[in-house]
């Protein structure tokens, strides 16, 4: 019992830790991504992720195979399409946008957990999806509401949006294989199968792309993405939701926002506008109105 104890309390830590990377990794990267390609970016930290983690899982490649399946639909949509939907949104708008968007996370997360794993259906749902999908519409409508109406504002905060939805597909799938399988053996296969096909849309970049021309900007962003964003975090998230109800794990996304303003202020000089703050606050809203309850929080789940 105290072990089991210890296990998930180690979870919860490493679903923090995990979520204050990634928060922090947005303005990091939308600075990175100034002078690297998107799909070369995604395809290098992914790639030279797995890499780094094969010395670590070599003598235990083996995947169930009844999962195997599932494993390659989560590899693309957590990877091939997820990362360069985020870079491409980070590309056109501000990266404190990102966190927000990514936080309504939680509800799409129970309504698929309902679904798919047969998890408990919580009344207040549909009441707090509505709120929730309010904020993150004042986000994405930002640049209209802000009088500078800006097309390509507006796509950037709908292609993070995009991304959301298949953070949900990675965390209900990795959820069902994790039952039978090692997290760092699954993180390395993720990282592979994931990042194979924009192999392709990486060496097309590669003629206006110099890679071996990387400057420090590009590098930071790089080392950041691969050692900590991609290799710890993922790591991170693969442990804790071994032991955590899939419907809890998009909780720990309410720490993401804090990290990203702390970086992003002074590193881009993104500004904290009115309709930022009111599209926050719905968000949160809606998720509490789902939640049913004030103290439901990441640092509540590890002292409980």
């Amino acid at each position: 019992m105290n072990s089991q104890l210890g296990k998930i309390r180690l979870a919860v830590l490493f679903l923090i830790l995990a979520n204050v990377i990634w928060g922090a990794s947005f303005p990091i990267y939308k600075w990175s991504l100034e002078v690297i390609p998107p799909f070369s970016f995604a395809f290098l930290r992914f790639f030279i992720g797995a890499l780094i983690i094969l010395p670590f899982v070599i003598k235990s490649l083996k995947v169930s195979r009844q999962d195997i399946p599932l494993l390659v639909l989560v590899s693309i949509f957590s990877v091939t399409i997820q990362i360069p939907l985020l870079f491409f949104g980070l590309n056109l708008s501000p990266s404190i946008n990102a966190p927000i968007i990514i936080s309504s996370g939680p509800i799409f997360l129970i309504i698929a957990s309902v679904l798919f794993l047969k998890e408990k259906l919580r009344l207040k749902v549909l009441l707090g999806t509505l709120v929730s999908l309010f904020g993150v519409l004042a986000i994405i409508l930002r640049p209209f509401f802000e009088g500078g109406f800006s097309t390509d504002g507006i796509l950037g905060n709908f292609f993070i949006f995009i991304a959301t939805f298949c953070g949900v597909v990675q965390a209900i799938g990795l959820k069902k294989i994790m039952v039978r399988n090692n997290p760092l053996t699954v993180t390395f296969w993720m990282f592979l199968i994931g990042s194979l096909p924009l192999l392709p849309l990486a060496l097309w970049e590669a003629e206006k792309f110099d890679i071996f021309a990387i400057n420090t900007q590009g590098a930071i962003g790089l080392i950041y993405g691969i050692v900590l964003a991609a290799v710890l975090a993922h790591f991170f998230l693969a442990y804790g939701i071994k032991y955590i109800k899939a419907s809890e794990v998009g909780v720990f996304t309410y720490v993401d926002p804090i990290a990203t303003i702390v970086i992003a202020v002074p590193l881009l000089h993104e500004a904290i506008t009115f309709t930022y703050l009111i599209g926050a606050a719905l968000v949160f809203l809606g998720i509490f109105i789902a939640e049913g309850r004030v103290h439901y929080h990441p640092v509540h789940k590890l002292r409980a």
